[in-house]
């Protein structure tokens, strides 16, 4: 499968780490989600209800991002490649989730992770 809905660059501010000082204070994170599926029918359609919304997979990311704190951002990008195959028709997402910057004592632009999940058949 090589079609693909794209979300880029999606920022948040969340409180995620593993120090009581990340917790507290919070921190920029910035999500990209690939979600693969067919999308012949909507392309032949020309209609929304084909297809899987921008904005919805925004929200649920969104949702889960600035919602429960997490230690991990694996567990966090765990967390919203699960939502996004339980909610939407998708073969597999690739999620990833980037924090700026990371706590560490030199000068680095983002630290992260990335995943990829496949829907069970």
């Amino acid at each position: 499968m090589t079609d693909k809905i794209l979300l880029n660059g999606a920022h948040f501010f969340a409180r995620h780490g593993v120090s009581d000082d990340e917790q507290r204070t919070g921190g920029r994170y910035v999500v990209d989600v690939e979600l693969n599926r067919d999308l012949a029918r909507a392309a032949a359609s020309d209609r929304l209800e084909d297809t899987v919304s921008y904005a919805d997979v925004y929200g649920t990311v969104r949702a889960i991002v600035e919602g429960k704190s997490f230690r991990l951002v694996e567990t966090l990008a765990e967390q919203i490649a699960q939502a996004l195959l339980a909610r939407y028709a998708a073969d597999s997402v690739l999620v990833r989730v980037k924090k700026q910057p990371p706590p560490t004592n030199g000068i680095i632009d983002s630290a992260g992770v990335e995943i990829t999940r496949r829907r069970k058949k």
